[in-house]
Parts: structure tokens; sequence; C-alpha cells
């Protein structure tokens, strides 16, 4: 961090705060001087301060404001960022209150900019929580039987997670069989499976903080000729859209690939959310595959591509691979197959 004479910048979002020196408590900020780096936490944290960065200077505090008045008085600072993304309207007035005549103004996605390009260590961490989520859906995909329940198959999920080595779930496993697959975020129900239906599985493990997202679309019968179209589409529009990812390609570009195959075969309007999104600590970050994006995807970021069509009262299908992206040939993490033929599953009635 660049940070100018006098100035200061407060870090309070946990996910930045764990990037930046490991934490994963619930109350810890880092503090940016010209010539400092703090962390500062609460007495419960003590123990933390000895594995702590050289770097920081750790300090513990009973009131916070009064700590952080302190430094900034002794650093001489007139103007304090805070992340304004990450703060409330009332925290911001009351730090406002109590800092004055401390100019306080908001820092957007400084440490969220950082973190989009994941360093060599982080990629392995984001490839063994991949590599635990394609074991416990492969196991998850047998138990695909006539009358199981999405809530069943989303609890066993989450009980395979911790067996196979992952330290929690990225996410609430989205469990879609035949109508419900037509909702992007399904909140998972008795519905029970029947032979026929459409099944769609969004899911992720969390492997010492770092996250996977994968969402495959399964057919329990020989998939119709509808289903069968809508499959193709969807698949040819995420490869196109990966075909196109190349770091310093915008975001909305991407999309925009994405979203012209779907309207080539007039399925745009049954595409209703963004193409993907970066994943990291957190399992959505910057960068956005998104129209809204107009910033060049760096690289080494590690983002997803997941379009998805979903007609309702029928059925959706989305895939979803997370991939690595660089200047030349981009980097699948996702090794589950995707075409149709594989997906297939012979279950009884």
């Amino acid at each position: 961090m660049k940070i100018e004479s006098k100035n200061a910048f407060l870090v309070t979002n946990p996910s930045n705060v764990k990037y930046l020196t490991g934490f994963k408590g619930s109350n810890g900020q880092v503090l940016f001087t010209k010539s400092k780096k703090y962390f500062l936490t609460d007495a419960r944290y003590i123990q933390f301060l000895k594995s702590l960065d050289k770097n920081f200077d750790g300090i513990i505090y009973s009131d916070f404001l009064k700590t952080i008045t302190k430094i900034l008085k002794k650093h001489k600072t007139n103007m304090l960022q805070l992340e304004g993304n990450h703060i409330t309207y009332n925290q911001f007035q009351k730090i406002k209150s109590d800092l004055k005549p401390i100019k306080i103004i908001p820092n957007i996605m400084s440490i969220e900019k950082v973190r989009q390009v994941k360093k060599t260590h982080e990629i392995k961490l984001l490839q063994k929580a991949q590599q635990i989520n394609e074991i416990v859906f492969k196991k998850v995909v047998k138990d695909l039987k006539n009358g199981i329940t999405e809530i069943q198959i989303a609890e066993t999920i989450k009980e395979l997670a911790k067996k196979e080595g992952a330290d929690d779930i990225s996410f609430e496993p989205i469990a879609a069989f035949g109508e419900n697959s037509a909702n992007p975020h399904h909140e998972n129900t008795k519905r029970k499976l029947k032979k026929g239906d459409v099944v769609l599985i969004d899911m992720g493990m969390k492997y010492k903080e770092y996250c996977s997202d994968m969402t495959r679309t399964l057919f329990t019968a020989k998939p119709n000729a509808k289903q069968k179209e809508v499959y193709n589409v969807v698949l040819q529009a995420q490869l196109a859209a990966e075909k196109a990812l190349k770091a310093g390609k915008k975001g909305a570009e991407v999309d925009k690939t994405a979203r012209t195959i779907m309207k080539d075969f007039q399925y745009e309007q049954f595409f209703t959310h963004s193409l993907g999104h970066g994943i990291g600590i957190d399992v959505h970050e910057s960068p956005a595959l998104s129209t809204k994006n107009d910033l060049p995807i760096p690289e080494n970021a590690v983002v997803t591509i997941e379009p998805g069509i979903y007609l309702q009262k029928l059925f959706g299908v989305r895939i979803e691979d997370m991939v690595l992206v660089k200047r030349q040939k981009n980097i699948n993490l996702t090794k589950v197959p995707k075409d149709i033929e594989s997906l297939i599953l012979n279950i009884s009635n």
C-alpha cells in the first residue's frame, strides 16, 4: 500500500484483514500509515499477536476509536481512508464525529484489487479446494436415486466435505430437481427426485480459507430435444467465453461473448445473471464477468464462467467452471466432464 504522508488507511473488511494478516477471528483491523502497519484487536486474540508478521505492530485495545485517535495523532494524520464498500453509514458517521478534525474519505476496492491477482500458493489452494469439490460431487451423484430429496443431497454434500478434507463448504449447496432447476438461486426443498428430472447441483468447498465453486446439470433419463438444445447452447456459450477470456480483456466483453451465443439461438432473455465472478478467500470477489465491468481482467485472476438458461416451470441448465486467467492460454481448474453424454444418469423409476 502506498500511503501519502499524513494520510492513513483503515481496513475493516474481515476477508481483507485475513488476506493481509492471516487473522481468522471476529474482531481485527489493519491500519496503514506512511511509515507503519498496525494490526488492532481485542484481548481475546492476544495469542495471535505472537504469530503476527513482524512487519506489523500488534495492538490490543479496549476502546477502538480512542486507540485509533492516539495512533493518528502520533503520525500527525490529517486524512483517514475507510473501506467504503464495507462500512455502514452509522459507523462512518461515528468515526467522522469522533476523529474530528481528521478528514474521513472512502477508499473503494484497494485491497480487493490486489486480491484479484492470485499468488502461486493461492492458486494451489484453489486447485485443492476444487479437487475436493470434485471428489464430493462424484460421490453425491451416486446418491441420486428415485425418491431422494433436494435437502438430503445438500446434507450429503455437507457431510462429505470434511470427510474428504475440506475445512468447510464455500456456500450452501444447491440441489434443484425438475422445474426447480429453473430458479438460479433455488433454496433446497423436500422435492423428491423422479426419473426424467433435470438435476442442477451447484456446490463449493473451502480449503485453508480458499474457495471452490462448480455447477453441473445432469439428466436422469435421455434428454428430450428441448433439453438437449438448451444444454448445448449453454455449453457453447461457456466454451466461447472461456476462449474469449484473456488477461487484459474487459469483464463486460467476456460476458457479451456468452450473451451473443444466447441471442443467436433466441435464449438471451433466459440468461438472467452475470457470466461469472472472481473467487478466492471469498466465493464471490473481484473481478466480475458482467455487463457492468469495463475494467481489464488481470493475469492470474481466478474466475468462474457460469452461463445459464432458465425456462420457468420446465427446467434450467447452468454449467460452471473455475478458470485461471492467462495472457495466452487459460487453465481450467475444473476437471468434471461437461459433455452431455457424461451427465446422463441411469436411475430406476
